[in-house]
């Protein structure tokens, strides 16, 4: 496999430190089986994460034959380790540059399918019966400089209209009085559209859900090699050769260069980095002041993301990491651990047992990608979600069950999400433009 990163990032231990394994028994994970020998299915997909998952259950659903092969379990990679932010988003593009780029009505129907995603994560979980610890009445968005605020004010227009709903605007006293007390913080955007989850638990759910409907899911076993057959499509394991009349690529940031070669140099995987602390006890909640089960973020290019979850726990993330290697991981925590200290100075002393990474995946173009693998036949793709792949990554998957099943899109899929990636220069070395690119940030959050 060709990949972007040290090997390290790939292995088990980046998340021997992950709150959310800690949070599901033996019971609740299956031991899904290796493939072997000889497979003939409609539909194979390379990857069980959000996306993969999520056109599974919807073609299987339909009577399709789908087999899953996934190369740790279902729910190992981003979809199992990220913070659990179910939001609008999926691009990195803002509104207005999304708009200039790709026109107005392509940006309105991708702003629709940001709301839809939301919603299809809900109707998932309630339809079967994923208990996944769900809080957060929409998400609030925090400026970490004064300056900012006069910006949310406007931003809250443009959603309030954009989306039909009613956003809220508070004021650094407001932020009191709301359970959301820290002196890093001096105003507040309120987006009440979206949930928080734990994200393992919801992998795990449309895994099962999945299964249930008919598909095959198979763990430890990794696409070596995909090549054409015959109109369909040919994927060697270690013990197992698949062949499909259809293909849909589904490894977001954990994909390889090589397998197959369109692949090459469309994603940039980019670590994020999570803080788990202890329970803590109402009175160092009131200590602090910060009471509210809001998912929260700040206003910074390279941002903070924390929510206060339902066991009064904070999770605490951040970006900016570079390398895969034991001594940046332990670099990162102390970093992780210093943001934490100052942004929540009362809890100093509350220890942060939980600390893992993991990778979110962008494109060069700084939107989503869900559509076919051009040059190939009967291939399909999805990935690049910017840090929002809970709701945009399940959307992407059931926009790719709707192309194999070659059935009209039930809900939008955007012209600007069907465009294939344009690659990143210096191909499997790319991730060299991170730290110029990390400085840059780091410059613009201090102005």
């Amino acid at each position: 496999m060709l990949r972007p990163y040290e090997e390290m990032a790939y292995g088990p231990r980046p998340i021997e430190a992950s709150y959310w394994r800690e949070t599901v028994t033996e019971a609740e994970v299956p031991r899904w089986p290796e493939s072997e020998g000889d497979i003939r299915c409609d539909v194979v997909v390379v990857g069980g994460g959000y996306t993969g998952l999520s056109a599974a259950l919807d073609l299987a659903e339909v009577g399709a034959d789908v087999v899953v092969l996934e190369a740790e379990a279902p729910g190992w990679g981003a979809s199992g380790r990220n913070g659990g932010f179910c939001c609008l988003g999926g691009a990195k593009l803002s509104p207005a540059a999304l708009e200039r780029r790709y026109g107005a009505e392509d940006a309105a129907r991708f702003f629709d399918a940001e709301k839809l995603a939301v919603d299809l994560v809900a109707e998932r979980l309630d339809r079967h019966g994923i208990a996944a610890d769900v809080h957060s009445n929409g998400e609030t968005l925090l400026a970490h400089r004064a300056s900012d605020v006069r910006g949310l004010e406007v931003e809250a227009r443009e959603v309030s209209a954009r989306f039909g709903v009613r956003c809220e605007v508070l004021n650094r006293t407001d932020l009191v009085a709301h359970g959301m007390a820290s002196e890093e913080f001096h105003g507040a955007l309120t987006t009440p559209i979206g949930f928080a989850l734990n994200p393992l638990k919801y992998a795990l759910g449309l895994a099962r859900a999945a299964s249930e409907a008919g598909a095959r899911i198979f763990a430890a076993s990794s696409a070596q090699t995909i090549t054409e057959e015959g109109g369909g499509w040919r994927v060697e394991t270690a013990r197992s050769v698949v062949r499909a009349a259809k293909l849909l690529m589904a490894t977001n940031g954990y994909g390889s260069d090589d397998i197959p070669k369109w692949m090459a140099g469309r994603f940039l995987p980019v670590q994020t980095n999570i803080l788990v602390t202890r329970e803590m006890t109402e009175g160092e909640l009131a200590e602090q002041g910060w009471t509210s089960n809001q998912m929260c973020y700040d206003t910074r290019h390279l941002l903070h993301y924390f929510r206060l979850m339902p066991n009064r726990r904070m999770l605490f993330g951040l970006r900016g990491a570079m390398r895969a290697t034991q001594a940046a991981h332990e670099e990162v925590r102390a970093m992780a651990r210093a943001d934490f200290e100052r942004i929540f100075p009362a809890w100093r002393k509350v220890e942060t047992p939980y600390f893992w990474s993991g990778f979110v995946a962008m494109s060069r173009d700084l939107t989503p990608f869900a559509g076919p693998l051009d040059g190939l036949e009967n291939a399909f793709g999805a990935m690049c979600y910017h840090g929002n792949g809970v709701a945009m990554g399940s959307y992407a998957g059931a926009r790719l069950a709707d192309l194999a099943l070659g059935r009209p899109q039930r809900q939008p899929l955007p012209d600007l999400m069907r465009r294939a990636p344009p690659r990143f220069p210096f191909g499997r070395h790319r991730r060299v433009i991170l730290p110029l690119t990390y400085r840059w940030y780091r410059l613009l959050d201090t102005i």
